[in-house]
């Protein structure tokens, strides 16, 4: 995994296993790779992925089985799309109507473009 500077890694790391989730390459209710796998896979230090474990974990996207590792919760795909959905609404589309209008981009040709 390449990481871009602007962002703490493990708000990366976050977002990649949001991504397999969403996917479906790491399906609801099937073990994920371990804070040792991940870590090796991205090269980053077994701390950086355990706290990116509790992020998930404190947005119900991902449960510990003691002793088992770590599962992606049941209906994580929904929380997944409502905070994405959220966060696309209250920071990315600001920026966009601003700059569309800047632009001079009418509402009418958005609608058509879209």
């Amino acid at each position: 995994m390449e990481y871009i500077g602007h962002k703490p890694i493990y708000l990366q790391n976050v977002d990649y296993i949001r991504e397999k989730v969403l996917c479906g390459e790491w399906p609801e209710e099937e073990r994920i790779p371990s804070v040792r796998e991940l870590g090796a896979s991205f090269g980053v230090n077994p701390n950086t992925v355990v706290r990116s474990y509790q992020q998930l974990e404190a947005e119900e996207i991902i449960y510990n089985k003691r002793g088992l590792g770590y599962f992606v919760r049941e209906g994580a795909v929904a929380r997944i799309k409502e905070a994405l959905r959220r966060e696309f609404i209250s920071q990315e589309l600001p920026q966009f109507r601003a700059k569309a209008e800047m632009l001079g981009i009418s509402k009418q040709e958005l609608i058509e473009l879209l």
